[in-house]
């Protein structure tokens, strides 16, 4: 018999021993993909590493504690019943939506009927025409729309009867539906009790069995097939495996950040200890968990976003100097003050973007030019991703502007988007300051999800239960994340996880994703149990009306800055230069819906005039040494081209305008233009022109006396 063959035969046959089926052997063994040819001496690492696998399956199978049978069947009864009181509540919420959903149909009738009076009134005015070809088709318009009036007028009525109808049914229908969610309660409640009494507590807090059980998952995700495959590779390659098998801190790290994807374990480490060689740093504590993060995000390749003009730019984002980029920001202090408590699972949602480091880069000093205060905002469900509300135009019109040497996110807030484009923002501009996010779509809709200190929170899009992540319902993905949120519990939903891999069950994502194995629904009831315990409370979704939409319809409140003296300060130099703060205005005074003051990275405060809202003039009062001539400048920040800027000074009928330079979030200076001044008490007057009227950031003025 081939060798080859024999080993694998060998291995499903001690597997199918010790309790596994010969379908999930199959599919662990199909997990990894094609598989590579292997050598004599991949051949033989293939059979130690399924030795390894089998040995440590024997003992930890012995290890683990007798369950009872009267108890497990007392857990499975238990779990029926509330898998039928769940089936309950979605019926009663079904009926109870149908009901109310009655007034909303009705809305929608009535304006269809509405539409139609309107349309048939138009359509009596056509039968005026001269012709009688003309005629002859206003009537066929007129019989049509009338057609299409009766049509609406009897569905009307049925939506008037359905809506009495509803009003009486609703209140039972509502008293109905909470009967069913306290059964459902009380059936979870009673779940709990049997999972509990499976007297399983003592194996899920204790620690003793953790490096047997990573080391298993880390060769079953792996497979001796794909670590023989990467081993077989060199003398190094094969150290790497080795040393690994023998950490047990590190892969207990590793297996609690849900492994290397793909299971490329071997290529996860050889980027590990590339990292670690490239950066002493990255040996220990947030940039040891950093490193560990970069390396198995990127043990498959993650292809390199880059601007279609730089047709020799790296395929693919290099891992070693993602991890160098991040530790530089990190260490200037560049990062969310949060990224230094994340965890290895955390810190991977950050580093597997596809833009290029030096995207990364421009999107920190773009937003600390252009809108710091997105950055120091308090309020963390909007801190850094509030630019796609404020700066990303909805709509796709000016999609075909962006320019091929602009990185795709450069493109992005300078010509807008739907829905796509601006959740791709969002979680660009996010990563950029180091915190974690995921795409979180739902139906014909993308929006984001990221982390804060509070609990992760959707951006753009509907609360909790209307989407998905990673192609699992967003419920189970936060209860998961309220849950890893209490790192002390958190391991004893991983253990459980753990057991039911060594015995062949399918992972739990959650319920529902749905539910296979006993260890796994124990994973998942304990879960639950840390989440009630820490009295998690989900955050409420924001952005819901702008997902696709330009303005909020929610008034948003503008907060007072204090200027001081200085901030204000105009100052008129010994050779007659006058430089004005943009915040120095005679009006507005303070921070207006459309014209915002705010601290700027240079120092002192700088004035963003929005691109949303009704427009608005701001206005500089000053004293000039001297009449005459003078050159006007501004020091500014755009991120999109076409800006234009008006000023008037003192009297004058018509004003100057100003070209203002397309910077891509870098500061620049506008071209200089000539003012008239008077000697003494002297205003200008701003307005802003063009027909693309985008977000304009100014710093300060610089009138020069012309000589």
């Amino acid at each position: 018999m081939n060798r080859k063959i024999a080993i694998r035969i060998g291995c499903m046959l001690a597997a199918m021993a010790l309790g596994w089926s010969s379908a999930s052997a199959a599919a662990k063994a199909a997990k990894a993909g094609p598989e590579t040819s292997l050598t004599v001496g991949g051949e033989k690492l293939q059979a130690r590493y399924a030795e390894m696998l089998a040995a440590l399956q024997t003992e930890i199978v012995k290890a683990l504690p007798k369950i009872d049978e009267q108890k497990k069947a007392a857990y499975l009864k238990a779990r029926e019943n509330e898998k039928a009181a769940e089936a309950e509540v979605t019926k009663r919420q079904g009926a109870l939506d149908a009901c109310r959903g009655a007034a909303g149909l009705l809305e929608h009738r009535k304006n269809w009927v509405s539409k139609a009076t309107a349309a048939v009134a138009a359509a009596e005015k056509l039968k005026q025409a001269s012709t009688d070809d003309a005629r002859k088709a206003a009537q066929a318009a007129l019989e049509k729309e009338q057609k299409n009036k009766a049509l609406g007028e009897a569905e009307l009525k049925k939506s008037l009867d359905a809506v009495e109808k509803a009003r009486t049914e609703e209140p039972k229908l509502a008293e109905d539906l909470k009967a069913a969610q306290a059964a459902l309660a009380k059936a979870q409640a009673d779940t709990l009790k049997t999972v509990d009494e499976l007297n399983l507590n003592a194996l899920l807090t204790s620690d003793k069995l953790d490096a047997k059980l990573v080391q298993y998952v880390v060769l079953s995700q792996a497979t001796p097939q794909g670590l023989a495959e990467f081993a077989q590779q060199g003398a190094e390659q094969a150290a790497l495996v080795e040393k690994l098998l023998a950490d047990d801190v590190l892969m207990v790290q590793l297996v609690s950040a849900e492994g290397a994807r793909e299971g490329k374990v071997g290529q996860a480490m050889q980027i590990y200890t590339a990292i670690q060689k490239a950066s002493p740093k990255a040996k220990e504590g947030v940039l040891q968990r950093l490193a560990l993060a970069v390396s198995l995000e990127h043990a498959v390749p993650i292809a390199q976003s880059n601007p279609s003009a730089h047709t020799n730019a790296p395929a693919v984002v290099d891992p070693v100097k993602r991890y160098l980029h991040f530790e530089k920001a990190f260490l200037a202090g560049e990062l969310d003050p949060g990224f230094k408590d994340l965890t290895v699972w955390d810190y991977r949602n950050v580093v597997n973007g596809d833009e290029t480091n030096e995207a990364l880069a421009w999107g920190r000093e773009m937003l600390r030019n252009y809108r710091p205060d997105h950055i120091s905002t308090p309020d963390r469900r909007w801190r850094y991703v509030e630019a796609v509300r404020t700066e990303v135009k909805f709509g796709s019109g000016d999609n075909k502007y962006d320019l091929p040497t602009q990185h795709s996110y450069q493109n992005i807030i300078m010509n807008g988007g739907v829905c796509g484009r601006r959740a791709f923002f969002g979680r660009f501009i996010l990563r950029c300051f180091g915190i974690p996010t995921l795409p979180r779509p739902q139906p014909g809709h993308a929006t984001l999800v990221h982390w804060s200190p509070e609990g992760w929170v959707i951006n753009l899009g509907a609360t909790w239960g209307h989407g998905s992540v990673e192609g699992k319902p967003d419920l189970d993905f936060l209860a998961m994340t309220q849950a890893r949120k209490v790192e002390k519990a958190y391991p004893q939903v991983q253990r459980a996880k753990w057991v039911g891999d060594v015995l062949g069950e399918t992972r739990a994502y959650g319920f529902r994703s749905g539910v296979s194995g006993l260890w796994n629904a124990v994973a998942l009831y304990r879960q639950q149990a840390i989440i009630e315990e820490a009295k998690a409370v989900a955050l409420a979704a924001v952005g819901t009306d702008i997902g696709e939409a330009n303005e909020s319809k929610v008034k948003e409140i503008v907060k007072t800055v204090t200027l001081s003296a200085e901030d204000k300060q105009i100052i008129v130099g010994q050779d007659g230069v006058i430089t004005i703060p943009a915040v120095a205005c005679s009006t507005p005074t303070n921070s207006t819906e459309k014209i915002r003051f705010m601290k700027s990275y240079l120092g002192g405060m700088q004035l963003h005039y929005n691109r949303l809202a009704q427009p608005e003039t701001f206005e500089y009062t000053f004293e000039a040494p001297a009449a005459g001539k003078y050159t006007l400048s501004a020091r500014v920040v755009t991120v999109s081209p076409g800006q234009i800027l008006l000023v008037a000074a003192n009297a004058a009928q018509a004003p100057v305008e100003i070209a203002v330079p397309f910077t891509v979030g870098m500061w620049d200076k506008t071209p200089p233009v000539e003012v008239a001044l008077v000697k003494g008490k002297n205003v200008l007057h701003f307005s802003r022109g063009g027909e693309n009227i985008r977000g304009l950031t100014i710093k300060e003025f610089t009138l020069t006396p012309v000589k």
